[in-house]
């Protein structure tokens, strides 16, 4: 089986014009949604090997409250700030994790759901979790298949 979880960073702060977009923080709504979100999946039963991180300061304070709800360390990925659909795919394939989470940003993490979920996921709203499952042994496999289930959460639909 090999597993990934899109997660879109939470909310992030533009009240500071003077920083560069990579060093926005999460506003308010972001530090409440991410561990509501984190919690859901944990409630789930969801559980990941890996999770990798954009190196955006927003994407990196989003995976580390999903790190420490599920108890898995992050690994931050500089080529995944901006990340096409295509790229974040090949992340998770090259992870070496059988279930891994990527956390990164729009478009290109709205991009991959949505292709993976045969248009299913048109938009992956801030702190919106989408997972993919492909009974397949290796992502070679994986990436050249159809995923065999999917499911979507966000956090105002958890409301």
């Amino acid at each position: 089986m090999r597993e990934l979880i899109l997660t879109r960073h939470a909310k992030s702060d533009w009240g500071d014009v003077r920083l560069a977009d990579h060093d926005r923080p999460l506003n308010a709504r972001g530090l409440r949604d991410a561990p509501r979100m984190a919690r859901h999946l944990a409630a789930d039963g969801v559980t990941v090997e890996r999770i990798l991180a954009s190196t955006a300061l927003r994407a990196r304070s989003t995976a580390e409250v999903f790190g420490a709800q599920l108890g898995v360390a992050v690994g931050h990925d500089a080529e995944l700030y901006l990340a096409p659909a295509q790229t974040l795919l090949r992340k998770a394939a090259a992870s070496g994790s059988s279930s891994v989470m990527i956390v990164a940003h729009d478009p290109g993490i709205s991009d991959l759901a949505s292709l993976l979920s045969n248009d299913g996921i048109l938009h992956m709203p801030t702190c919106a979790v989408a997972r993919f499952v492909w009974s397949v042994d290796s992502w070679a496999d994986a990436i050249t298949h159809s995923v065999d289930e999917w499911s979507f959460a966000a956090p105002k639909l958890l409301a």
